[in-house]
């Protein structure tokens, strides 16, 4: 029936919005098995293609075991920002800074896919609410657990948040190290990257000093 109404492009979209709910990919949900197969004999490959042996004892099962560790490593394309910023509470007029710093993270860096991690810090002003302290390293996550590069990583969060919860200003900083400079390359062990993204009253100088202050102080 579907075919005599609609071009086959029309049927695939349909389709795909029907299964919307229950249709995950490879490399977040892993219920096709077809491409659950397709995923781990390309690691199997990978492995034979280094020089290994994939079918000796300690690597046999490594393929199977790579593609499930993508559930949790690439786990944030399961979720998208506006999940994670829920829970918000009046801010009992609340009127200055909040900074919640040190948010250990890991992603994996989208040139190489070799990992980078480090530590977050992430502050807004609010605007007559606020989010509960948790969300904000959720929100994190749901950036990080992805295919990124740091500088992007760091303006979706900033970007979010102000989107999302509409607070007067926020700012992001991200300090990380990268192992496609630790490991290849130029090879620089103790080599750290740092990115901001400021919105809103962010940008005036003396928030923005009093963010740097905040989150520099031990």
């Amino acid at each position: 029936m579907l075919e005599k109404k609609f071009s086959k492009a029309a049927i695939f979209n349909i389709l795909c919005l029907q299964t919307l709910n229950q249709r995950i990919d490879f490399l977040t949900g892993y219920k096709n098995n077809n491409m659950k197969e397709e995923a781990t004999k390309s690691v199997y490959e990978m492995i034979r293609l280094i020089g290994d042996d994939p079918e000796r004892e300690g690597v046999e099962e490594t393929p199977k075991r790579v593609v499930k560790s993508w559930e949790t490593i690439y786990g944030g394309y399961r979720q998208q920002p506006e999940d994670v910023l829920t829970a918000r509470f009046n801010s009992e007029n609340y009127d200055e800074m909040v900074v919640l710093k040190n948010i250990e993270f890991f992603s994996t860096c989208e040139h190489h896919m070799l990992p980078f991690f480090g530590k977050a810090h992430v502050a807004y002003h609010p605007n007559g609410s606020v989010v509960g302290i948790s969300k904000l390293a959720r929100l994190v996550e749901v950036f990080s657990r992805r295919l990124q590069i740091q500088e992007r990583l760091t303006m979706q969060i900033a970007d979010s948040l102000m989107n999302i919860i509409e607070p007067i200003g926020c700012g992001v900083v991200i300090e990380a190290k990268h192992f496609c400079m630790i490991s290849r390359g130029v090879n620089k062990q103790n080599s750290i990257m740092e990115t901001s993204a400021l919105r809103g009253v962010f940008k005036e100088p003396d928030v923005k000093q009093e963010f740097l202050k905040l989150i520099n102080h031990r």
